[in-house]
This record gives structure tokens, sequence and C-alpha cells, in this order.
């Protein structure tokens, strides 16, 4: 498939920026609309929009650099070639929950329910987003003679990106349903971290292009880390850690 989509005079449009623009776009409206439901209005996910948009960007960036340092320190320069490709969505999601942290307090609403929310829209994004990497022809697997292998630099390969891609959206069916029994805040977005962590974890361990600290993947590794907090928070940590904070707003 032809990764340009158009061209406006000089300019290239690639498929893969339109299908990120539609995931993010989706996951705003979703989130906007599930708002609603908790008394959140759509103004506080339109200024969060504005913020999270570009920060969680430049973190999708800085991770994918920060773990191909030796790469960027031989030509700096090529950190900012955006047009290159190299971005990393664990990068991103750490960037969202500090700008979520941030507006939550700035708009003076629950952080956990406000993240939840996001959750289950942002998983919903990842959905969509994860085919911007079947355009590219990246994020793909070892290879393999199953039915649904695709054919991929030069072989049948594991369409992993499919895998994450469906993962996602069976999360995404989920944690709908789920925050629509209306659990105590921070349960859905434990689920989502647990959940997304699981799969993720071992759809990492067919990947060819994986970030790599030493001989270990770092996309496993977190992943481990975000489960243990998801598991956490599921289990009443997010009561805990809004009772520390109260007793110490107290002292």
């Amino acid at each position: 498939m032809n990764p340009v989509a158009f061209r406006l005079g000089t300019i290239e449009i690639y498929w893969y920026g339109i299908i990120i623009a539609l995931a993010v776009s989706v996951a705003y409206l979703v989130a906007r609309r599930l708002g609603k439901g908790f008394g959140l209005p759509g103004r506080v996910f339109d200024e969060f929009l504005l913020w999270v948009v570009p920060i969680s960007f430049i973190g999708a960036r800085l991770w994918y650099v920060l773990f191909n340092l030796n790469y960027y320190l031989l030509d700096p320069a090529k950190i900012f070639a955006f047009r290159e490709g190299g971005l990393a969505i664990h990068g991103a999601i750490l960037a969202g929950l500090a700008v979520a942290l941030f507006r939550a307090r700035a708009e003076k609403i629950n952080f956990y329910r406000f993240a939840d929310i996001s959750a289950v829209a942002l998983v919903l994004g990842q959905a969509i987003g994860r085919w911007a990497n079947f355009v590219n022809q990246e994020a793909y697997g070892g290879p393999s003679k199953l039915p649904w292998a695709m054919y991929i630099a030069g072989e049948y390969r594991h369409p992993t990106f499919l895998y994450e891609s469906l993962w996602d959206l069976a999360l995404f069916v989920s944690l709908f349903y789920y925050l629509n029994t209306r659990p105590r805040s921070g349960k859905v977005l434990g689920l989502y971290l647990a959940g997304y962590s699981l799969g993720r974890y071992f759809i990492e361990g067919m990947r060819t292009d994986s970030l790599m600290l030493g001989n270990f993947r770092v996309a496993q590794i977190l992943s481990i880390l975000l489960f243990a907090l998801g598991i956490f928070l599921f289990f009443g940590g997010a009561g805990k850690i809004r009772s520390k904070l109260n007793e110490e707003t107290d002292n």
C-alpha cells in the first residue's frame, strides 16, 4: 500500500497521519460523550485535547529516542526528523497520564474518574491507530505460516499490529461495559493498565523491532510494571492514595 494518501502541491499527506488523526478524533468524541454521563462538561475534554495531543507526541518521540540514543547522538538533528518515523506508545501513555493529572487538578475534578473515562476512549484510539503501522509496514512479527500471516518485508509474518488492534478493541468493549456499571473511580484505569499491559507483554515477544535495554525488551519491562500498578489500582489502590493525600492536606 502506498503510504502517501494524496498530495497538495509539493506536500505529501501520509496515510499514517490520517489514521492517527482519525484515532485521536474518535477517542476524543467517545471521551466527551462518556463524560456527559458522569457530569463532566465537554469543555474539560476540549481543553484536555489541546494539551494532551502535542505533549503525548513529544513523549512518544522522546521515549523512542531515549532507547535509540546511540543512533541519535551520532546525528542529533535526526531527533527532529519526525517524518522518518519513530514513536513509542508507552511514552505517549505516560505523558498522557501526567497531562490528565495536571488538567484534573486545574479543573478541580476527580482525577481517577477522569482517567477512567479517558482510558476507555484511549484504548479504542489505540485499536484504530495500530492500522497506521500496517500502512507503514512496521510493528510486525517473525515469519509465520499461519493462514492470517501477512506479506511484509519480503515474507509472510505475524501481523502483530493486528493482534494488538484486536486486543485493544476487545479491551475497549469490556471497559466500556464496566464503566457503565459505575464502579469506584480508579478501577477502570486499573483494568486498562493491567489489561493492555498483559496483551502487550505477549505480543511484544513476537515483534522484531522492539526497543531494547540490554537483552531485555523495554515494552515488556514497562508492561510488567504497569500491570502491577493496574492491579494495585483495581483492588483499592486508588482509594488508599486518595486517603493518603487527604491526610497530608489535613496536616
